[in-house]
């Protein structure tokens, strides 16, 4: 019997099944946060999870022991709003940059976005280059 694979994992599935999932404006907004989280990572879009938009990719070990993969950044679609996948506790560390990002919602691991035009993409872009950029304390190496 084969092995399951951890629900956070890649898959082969095509980009466009998950970018299709955002409808009317989402739908280019969508398109808009592929190509920067492309320009920031330098890594080619994959799907996690079926759902997710992930770019690049590191190993984490939690204290507790528990290991896994994850992508190094990532976004989720929705007809809804955009779901950007960032650094715990992302929000308090970066008050700055969170300020002058516009309209949003946040909690430990999520940035909620309704609409992208309602955000300063500077902000975002910057946002997205701090996550790459400062160390992860789970990330083995």
């Amino acid at each position: 019997m084969a092995e399951k694979q951890p629900a956070m994992s890649p898959s082969d599935l095509p980009i466009s099944i998950v970018i299709d999932r955002a409808t009317g404006p989402r739908r280019a907004e969508a398109d808009e946060l592929l190509t920067l989280f492309a320009e920031v990572s330098g890594e080619p879009p994959v799907v996690w999870a079926g759902r997710i938009i992930g770019f690049g990719e590191y190993e984490y070990r939690y204290e507790s022991g528990r290991t896994g993969r994850s992508p190094r950044l990532a976004f989720a679609p929705g007809p809804k709003q955009h779901t950007i996948y960032l650094p715990e506790g992302f929000s308090q560390r970066w008050p700055e940059l969170m300020a002058d990002l516009g309209k949003h919602r946040a909690s430990t691991v999520c940035l909620y976005i309704t609409r992208l035009t309602d955000v300063n993409r500077d902000s975002l872009r910057a946002l997205l280059e701090r996550a790459l950029a400062e160390p992860n304390p789970y990330e083995t190496h």
